[in-house]
């Protein structure tokens, strides 16, 4: 268990209330359990401080406890994942590689290497100090992966592909399969091989079931800090900056270059031979058919600002209401030319 008092020194928070009050976990507000911290980061759960069974609660310095003991911290998002990483159960040492694993005689592998069940490194591969790599995984000729990053369960890497440190990639992605580019001639798709490569810089994280293909000539590159939620498509020699937040179903078309910062909602896309600044925002299903300057939030298809977005929605909303208007009109027009 650990005291109250202790994790407000963690997270360099303000105590509100009793020091040693004991916490054993972490609970929902909603759902709050007796010993345990929970958390509130939006005003429309303040209602549950009242039922909640939380011995105490982290929340932003702006907000009041109402009596009870909890912690006041300037970024409470963060201090919450400090939290929660304090309680989350720490898994058995998994390194070591097991009796199963194929493993290519001219492949490097480092120090304190964990290696799953059935997965296959393949020749000249380079696998740096403390990787962890999940069951049934593919790690293709050529490729390399960093220290200290880790594969969960049935991740393929192809080669000639370069993997970053402290990356953590989910189960199902396939990284440095194929670009999508056909040549047609008479009729018939002629493939056009894909000769590059894929670069993932350092402290990437990478969602389940996404897809990152090689470059077709040059590599696709993901930029350090980058991190990509599940089912995330990132197509051929595409550019991705540092720091990018991908989220679920977003698509990144071919030879497109993403700035550094550049968040994506849900199921926000790109189309190829594009650039979007630095710093700007793509709201959910924003379809981005041009080039678009930094430092702007972007909605709808094709996508724009968003106020201009938001006046072009304010306007059509009003349309039932001007046609109904236009057929009055249309009304008063016949009866006047009538009585003419």
């Amino acid at each position: 268990m650990t005291k109250l008092k202790e994790l407000s020194l963690l997270v360099d928070g303000e105590l509100v209330g009793d020091p040693d009050l004991e916490i054993t976990g972490v609970s929902e507000v909603k759902n709050g359990v007796s010993g345990t911290i929970t958390f509130l980061n939006f005003s429309k759960y303040r209602q549950y401080l009242k039922t909640t069974e939380a011995s105490a609660v982290l929340t932003g310095k702006d907000d009041k406890l109402d009596n009870m003991n909890g912690i006041l911290s300037d970024n409470p998002t963060v201090a919450f994942s400090k939290i929660l990483d304090h309680f989350a159960p720490k898994g058995d040492n998994t390194s070591g590689i097991h009796e199963t694993a194929m493993i290519d005689d001219l492949a490097i592998i480092g120090k304190n290497v964990g290696i799953g069940p059935f997965t296959v490194i393949e020749q000249n591969v380079q696998i740096g100090d403390d990787v962890l790599i999940g069951s049934q995984c593919t790690v293709g000729t050529g490729s390399s992966i960093a220290g200290g990053s880790e594969l969960k369960s049935l991740v393929a890497i192809y080669e000639r592909c370069k993997i970053g440190a402290d990356v953590l990639i989910h189960s199902g992605t396939v990284i440095g399969c194929d670009g999508y580019g056909f040549a047609t001639e008479g009729g018939v798709h002629l493939k056009i091989p894909q000769i590059g490569g894929v670069e993932i810089g350092d402290n990437v994280e990478i969602g389940g079931n996404c897809t990152i293909d090689r470059g077709t000539i040059g590599n696709t590159i993901i930029g350090e800090g980058s991190k990509l939620d599940n089912l995330v498509h990132i197509a051929h020699n595409v550019k991705i900056g540092k720091g990018c937040l991908l989220t679920a179903q977003t698509a990144v078309a071919g030879s497109s270059i993403i700035g550094d910062y550049v968040a994506f909602g849900g199921k926000a896309s790109v189309a190829g031979h594009l650039e979007v600044g630095s710093h700007a925002q793509l709201a959910a299903k924003s379809g981005v058919t041009k080039s678009l300057p930094g430092n702007e939030t972007y909605a709808g298809m094709p996508a724009r600002k968003i106020s201009e977005k938001n006046r072009q929605d304010a306007l059509l909303s009003r349309l039932p209401e001007m046609a109904e208007q236009v057929k009055d009109l249309e009304k008063r027009l016949a009866q006047l030319e009538k009585n003419g």
